[in-house]
């Protein structure tokens, strides 16, 4: 779980960056910040709440009974569950307990939820702080890293799995079944959120398919995303299904495992990430004779996707201590149908260190 001593710090670290606003008080109230800033993760069907003042004085709500073991000074709870039945009006409940301990506050910084649309927060002095919450999240501390690990050790496991069940005739139900039981058994409790990414056989990505069976000759994409306490995990692999790959296929999986030095090389605390994704697009021409498909890449954490984004519609700059993934993909019928890749890297200080070092062969 995440650690109070580092909620304390991410919670310094969001006063600072708040300093110049004018905000006297932060209320957060998406489930997934306040996990983040208290180290309290509460159940997914239970709502609650963080206010954290501008002399760093903290209180925490939560579902039911009082939180031990978190980043708050002051803990209240409040009944989400009544003889046993779960409330629906939840928001409602929560939204009076904060109007309470917000009198006397005259500027909210506030982040946008259901509880927070029960309060009257859009008022002079008062702003959503989404943008910079996002921003904050982006540097990992070492208990989410050590989270996000757990998460890519189960992809390391459900890879394992897959080389040993997959052939021809196999459904994508089974593998997707036979996946998720490989994660849960490495993590040893259910995900988080609902197991993704992409299980289709023969296609360039998407949702396993009732009755589909993958076919003598078809390359299978596997881009996995299991959840391990709230962290995602986000990496792909691609498998020959009868282990035999065309030169074709061959030669695209070499071209596509080429991009990987040419991102060790480059990435680091500075580059934009738009020139990352100009560099690809040129290995891209020199290979296939056309640009990339997707984005490169993004960043993960408590979202699969967040900041940095490897993708010419944003201009983002890495920055150290930031998660991304890259995952070249080609396409193609003759490929049956194409191949992606994809590894997670964090930025170090003088450059990137592969988080996902496993197998990338097609066989």
């Amino acid at each position: 779980m995440l650690e109070p001593a580092h909620a304390k710090h991410r919670q310094r670290r969001l006063l600072d960056r708040l300093a110049a606003s004018g905000q006297d008080a932060i209320l957060i109230t998406q489930p997934q910040h306040v996990y983040y800033l208290t180290g309290h993760r509460p159940a997914w069907r239970h709502l609650p709440a963080f206010i954290l003042r501008d002399d760093g004085r903290s209180t925490l709500i939560c579902a039911n009974s009082p939180t031990a073991n978190v980043a708050a000074d002051t803990v209240i709870s409040y009944p989400a569950n009544l003889g046993a039945t779960l409330r629906q009006d939840q928001a409602s409940a929560i939204a009076g307990i904060i109007s309470e301990q917000l009198i006397g506050s005259h500027s909210v910084g506030f982040d946008a939820s259901e509880t927070a649309s029960m309060l009257d927060l859009h008022t002079a002095g008062c702003r959503c702080i989404d943008d910079d919450l996002c921003q904050l999240r982006r540097a990992k501390d070492p208990d989410e890293l050590q989270l996000m690990q757990r998460a890519i050790d189960a992809t390391k496991a459900m890879y394992h799995r897959a080389r040993q069940i997959i052939e021809p005739g196999i459904t994508e139900i089974d593998v997707f079944n036979q996946l998720h039981a490989a994660a849960v058994e490495s993590t040893c409790e259910p995900m988080t959120a609902l197991l993704g990414n992409d299980f289709a056989c023969g296609a360039g990505g998407g949702p396993p398919r009732a009755g589909r069976k993958a076919q003598d000759g078809e390359l299978y994409i596997l881009d996995l995303g299991p959840t391990y306490r709230g962290y995602f995990a986000d990496n792909a692999r691609v498998i020959c299904v009868n282990r035999k790959p065309t030169d074709a296929q061959y030669k695209a999986w070499q071209a596509i495992v080429d991009v990987f030095p040419i991102i060790e090389s480059l990435a680091k605390p500075g580059v934009r990430c738009r020139d990352l994704y100009a560099a690809i697009d040129e290995h891209f021409q020199s290979q296939f004779g056309r640009k990339q498909f997707h984005h490169l890449g993004h960043g993960v954490g408590l979202q699969a996707h967040e900041f940095p984004h490897l993708n010419p519609h944003w201009d983002d700059t890495l920055i150290e201590g930031e998660i991304f993934t890259a995952e070249p993909g080609f396409y193609a019928d003759e490929l049956h149908a194409g191949l992606r890749i994809e590894n997670q890297y964090v930025v170090t200080a003088s450059g990137v260190r592969n988080l996902t070092p496993f197998a990338m062969e097609m066989t």
